[in-house]
């Protein structure tokens, strides 16, 4: 098949797709198609053929709906060009054996047999033929117009606020447009979520964890969750300081930073000050080596921190049953009330990380997500560091729907692959693994792409227990 043909042919199957679609409701597919097909004959053992498929869909569409027809097309030219009576419909180039026909009425009578003349004629009906099939393109009928954008259904939601640069960023928005949802929410702390906020007004919830979306779950009589992506705990620190506790045995450097627990956790129980650290010239303050963390009572970063600690303080065993959750209390709650304030929401001390350097923020724990961000969006400065604690924990960011709304953007955000990679590229860990490997390394971040050295949370009733025995300890 010549390539013009094969073109042809492509142009035709396209438009009477259209057309079936399109006239669906007033004629079946079979009307439609037959419609094409005569139109099409009428053009059949003409060599000019570019614009064969423009004239048979501008016909059919006459055909198929006679009333919002444009009389612009290039068969309305030739249709014009004259015949007895003057009647443009009695000798349309259609109606009247197609090209041929009509270049002879171009033609007086007495040169009709003259070849070089309807030559001639021919070449000067092509160029009107043209123009009047661009005037066609640039002026196209209402049948042809492409339908109003749907009004856009609003989700309402709130979420941990480390997840509103992705609801921020117009590709998502525009992502979810594609699907008639458009996404209005509020930050707030993940534990506050599910402890003091009104969730009657709301469409969803988004904390970022599970015990956190468990609790939501009991108070709102919600079975349905969503998990459509996660983000394991870490460290922001910078280099300087990673070197002075590389020194202290703390922190172990190479592909990627991690950092000890244990060994730390001796360390701050002691109440050691950063002066107090052998060779320490580069942080030589009177305050106590401490990773600066949100409130417990509010965020669920905080509850993240304080089950990788009670872990740890519980010899490295998931915490159960009162003794031990009071023996790991006892344990690390110091490390949240020598702190002094804390914020509520994990954007607040990662903000003051990026801008105010290691003077206020030497540590700060932090979501993955949020320093993969950072640096997908060049604001990492050159001696930011991020470190892995050893163990860490992952955050499982999930919805919970509310109502039908909720459960659509839930089912979105897990299963759309648009909104999967934008996640990644926000920094979170989607269901595929190779959608954050491909971020990370397109733009050469340093991160554990491969973690064995995580912990699960205890359970949502210890952790609670856990969380409410810390806060009792700031009094």
């Amino acid at each position: 098949m010549a390539v013009d043909t094969a073109r042809e042919e492509k142009a035709l199957r396209e438009l009477t797709s259209r057309l079936v679609e399109q006239y669906g409701e007033a004629h079946p597919p079979d009307r439609v198609e037959a419609v094409v097909g005569a139109v099409r004959k009428r053009f059949e053992g003409h060599s000019v053929r570019d614009f064969v498929p423009i004239l048979v869909e501008r016909i059919a569409r006459r055909e198929l709906d006679p009333l919002r027809a444009k009389n612009n097309t290039a068969q309305i030219v030739l249709a014009k060009s004259g015949g007895e009576n003057g009647s443009p419909a009695a000798h349309s180039a259609e109606s009247s054996g197609g090209f041929a026909g009509a270049v002879k009425r171009f033609v007086p009578a007495g040169l009709a047999q003259n070849k070089k003349v309807l030559a001639l004629v021919a070449a000067g009906v092509v160029v009107v033929l043209a123009i009047a099939v661009i005037m066609a393109v640039r002026q196209p009928d209402s049948s042809s117009a492409p339908a109003a954008a749907p009004a856009l259904t609003t989700v309402h939601g709130v979420i941990g606020s480390e997840k509103a640069a992705f609801f921020n960023d117009p590709q998502v928005a525009d992502a979810l447009a594609k699907h008639g949802l458009k996404v209005d929410f509020e930050p707030a702390g993940s534990r506050q979520i599910a402890t003091s906020v009104d969730l009657s007004k709301y469409d969803f919830a988004f904390p970022s964890s599970a015990a956190a979306a468990e609790r939501i779950q009991r108070q709102s009589g919600v079975t349905a969750k969503y998990t459509p992506f996660s983000s394991p705990m870490a460290i922001a620190t910078f280099k300087p300081i990673a070197d002075l506790l590389t020194q202290a045995g703390i922190v172990q450097q190479g592909a990627t930073t991690t950092f000890d627990v244990e060994k730390y956790l001796s360390l701050a129980e002691k109440g050691t000050q950063w002066n107090q650290l052998d060779g320490n010239t580069v942080y030589p303050v009177s305050k106590n080596v401490l990773v600066a963390t949100t409130d417990p009572r509010t965020s669920n970063s905080a509850a993240m921190y304080l089950a990788v600690t009670a872990y740890v303080a519980n010899d490295n065993t998931i915490v159960r049953g009162t003794t031990a959750e009071d023996a790991a209390v006892s344990r690390v709650s110091r490390l949240f009330t020598r702190q002094g304030y804390t914020e509520s929401s994990s954007d607040g001390p990662f903000q003051d990380y990026l801008a105010n350097g290691m003077g206020p923020v030497p540590m700060a724990w932090i979501y993955e997500a949020q320093y993969v961000d950072a640096a997908v969006h060049n604001q990492l400065k050159p001696d930011m560091v991020l470190m892995y604690p050893k163990p860490t924990v992952l955050s499982q960011h999930t919805v919970v729907p509310l109502n039908d709304k909720g459960d659509k953007l839930g089912k979105l955000l897990t299963t759309d692959p648009d909104l999967q990679r934008l996640a990644a590229e926000h920094g979170f860990r989607p269901a595929d693994a190779s959608l954050f490997t491909k971020v990370t390394t397109a733009h050469q971040i340093p991160v554990d792409t491969n973690l064995v050295n995580v912990v699960d949370p205890p359970n949502y009733d210890t952790l609670e227990h856990l969380l409410d025995d810390v806060a009792k300890s700031y009094n």
